[in-house]
This record gives C-alpha cells, structure tokens and sequence, in this order.
C-alpha cells in the first residue's frame, strides 16, 4: 500500500482543488493559458512546467513499455498530463502501484 498511498492522497486532494477552481473560474481553460503565455514571466513557467510534463510523459511511455503493456495504454495518461499536467502522471503511478499489488497478490496466491 505504501507505493500507492502517497501518490492517490496527492491525486485526490489536487485533483479536487482542480475541480473547485475550474468550476469558480471566471474564464475558459484556454483563455487563461492564452492570458499565461502572454508575459515572459508566467511563459517561463508554463514552458518549465509543460517540459516536466513531457519528461513525466517519456517515462510513463517507457515505464508501459518496460511492463509489457502496449503504447495505447499510456494515451488516457499522456491526455490528461497534456491538459491538466500533474493528475496524469499521478493516476499512472495509482494505476501501477495497483496493478504491482494485484500481480504481487496472485504470485501469493500461486506458491
């Protein structure tokens, strides 16, 4: 459980703080990404932040890959990353740790 605690604690709390300033915000996801690029200041940030979501993107590719599961499967996550950057990855590392614990628990259950 440990694998899967601290990334599933992050995912709920970040991923309902999203939802509570999406459903207050007073402008489109766009429109704010489009007001962010407009400064070099708040740029900067956003280019540094979409770069670890493409470095996070490579890995949970590789990771998949690494595990025997197919390019298709990493998609959901790699959308997710593209849109709301952190909650992809965090759902990957939910999904593995599961996934890990499931495999982990048959192999038990075989010797």
């Amino acid at each position: 459980m440990k694998s899967v605690a601290l990334p599933l604690i992050a995912l709920i709390a970040f991923a309902g703080y999203t939802a509570s300033v999406m459903l207050q915000a007073e402008q489109s996801l766009i429109e704010f990404g489009i007001s962010l690029m407009s400064r070099p200041d708040t740029a900067q940030v956003v280019i540094d932040l979409y770069l670890l979501a493409t470095l996070a993107g490579v890995w949970m590719y590789r990771d998949a890959r690494k595990r025997a599961q197919t390019a298709l499967s990493v998609i959901p996550y790699l959308l997710l990353t593209a849109i709301f950057v952190s909650i992809g990855p965090l759902l990957y590392l939910v999904v593995r740790g599961l996934q890990d614990r499931k495999r982990s628990g048959d192999t038990e259950q075989m010797v």
